[in-house]
């Protein structure tokens, strides 16, 4: 991809973490393709992309930018494909509609990098003010036309694409004998130790049972890198003390790598369970924890593909159910980058801007007044610690309080606290 060029049609790549930079960066391919200028950038503030990240995305470079300089470079650009989390989303699309007002400003692209597994109407609402909202799947879709017909913001930004990171349609899932499985590990999903060793060593039976099989552990990112989610159990911690059979190892290829050798593909709510259907691969999503938000597999209960553990030793396998996979792949005839694509073309060729209707409604002009307002420092905001607990303790006692509290270390706090609490 390369840097903006004045003679032809520009293109940003706005992302921070490495899930959000893939999916753009399958937008700016599709760009490219098409003879826009791509350049990619992330917030200097919020920025943690390593350089194996950089290459598994395809992207060869990404300029970190300060946060207050976003806006002016959004807007000079034709095009802004806005891959950052929803409230970031909403506070670049509501700065830019208070900087261009009328006038026609950047088409702003915005969606969703994997699976939406909670805040699915939050997350609508701060993408809705871009040009074009990018929806993953058809259930999707009708539940963000319901919020916008219920709040009175015109829909016509959304566009049913499909996510980026999938093709048209999937590859009949394949059969014969499992050779290889891979569990595509998530970074807080199960968030406790306890659970997570429990997830770990079933894999390591599994392997066990299976001597013929390879099996591994796709952890989320090597040591040292980060993601949008923190990662607080990793495996290499969890495993250090346990005993690997000589079939079991930890592999961090790219996902995409690792499904054209996989079998099977094992994991509890990753987005690589969709990438996975798209090439054929056969998947199964871990039920032993049971069905919780806090897992993500509630979104996949239409699935067909829960299984527990012992259903995947002994092989008994689901298939996607076709609903599902209709939710996900139907209702489009081209891929999901080229339909994006599309719609930014025609919106620049017609000079339309859907977030004008979007922004025109009394909930969006709402969400403005409240921002310029947060902006300008006019939006009061609440007393301070140290003014709570004057107000609270009185001055004298409440100052001593804050000081002793706050200048202190927090091993001498904590007990300090209970007493306080206790006495």
């Amino acid at each position: 991809m390369s840097l903006a060029d004045p003679d032809r049609p520009s293109a940003l790549l706005v992302a921070a973490f490495d899930s959000q930079l893939k999916w753009a960066a399958h937008v700016g391919t599709e760009l490219t393709r098409r003879g826009f200028a791509v350049r990619a950038v992330a917030p200097r503030e919020r920025a943690t992309l390593s350089a194996a990240q950089l290459a598994a995305t395809g992207v060869d470079h990404v300029e970190a930018v300060p946060r207050a300089e976003l806006v002016d470079l959004a807007a000079a650009h034709d095009v802004v494909v806005h891959a950052l989390a929803g409230p970031q989303v909403r506070e670049l699309t509501l700065d830019l509609a208070a900087r261009t007002g009328s006038g026609t400003g950047p088409v702003v692209v915005a969606g969703w990098v994997g699976v939406i597994i909670e805040k699915i109407t939050a997350g609508y609402l701060d993408r809705s003010g871009a040009d074009v909202v990018a929806v993953n799947a058809r259930h999707e879709l009708e539940h963000f036309r319901h919020v916008a017909t219920t709040l009175g913001i015109d829909d016509g930004n959304l566009v049913l694409s499909g996510l980026p990171i999938l093709s048209r349609s999937p590859e009949p899932q394949r059969t014969g004998p499992i050779r290889t499985l891979v569990f595509a590990d998530q970074p807080t999903v199960p968030g406790t130790a306890v659970d997570r060793l429990h997830v770990y060593r079933r894999l390591l039976a599994y392997a066990r049972r299976h001597p013929g099989r390879r099996v591994l552990l796709k952890p989320r990112h090597r040591p040292g890198e980060d993601t949008f989610h923190h990662m607080h159990h990793p495996p290499e911690q969890l495993l250090a003390d346990e005993e690997l059979p000589a079939n079991f190892a930890l592999d961090y290829r790219p996902v995409p790598e690792l499904l054209e050798e996989a079998d099977l593909l094992v994991t509890m709510s990753s987005t690589a369970c969709l990438e996975a259907v798209d090439r054929g691969c056969r998947v199964a999503l871990v039920l032993d924890l049971g069905v919780h938000e806090r897992y993500g597999n509630h979104v996949f209960l239409d699935s067909g593909l829960l299984r527990t553990f012992a259903q995947i030793e002994a092989d008994d396998l689901g298939a996607p159910a076709p609903e599902w996979v209709d939710s996900w792949f139907g209702g489009r005839d081209v891929s999901p980058v080229e339909a994006i694509a599309d719609r930014v073309e025609k919106l620049l060729a017609t000079g339309e801007r859907p977030s004008r209707a979007v922004m025109a409604s009394a909930y969006q002009q709402g969400a403005l007044a409240l921002h310029r307002a947060r902006q300008t420092g006019e939006a009061p905001e609440g007393p301070g610690l140290w003014q709570r607990r004057r107000l609270l303790n009185g001055p004298v006692k409440g100052t001593a309080m804050h000081l002793g509290l706050d200048w202190t270390p927090p091993a001498i706090q904590r007990p300090v606290r209970r007493w306080w609490r206790d006495r």
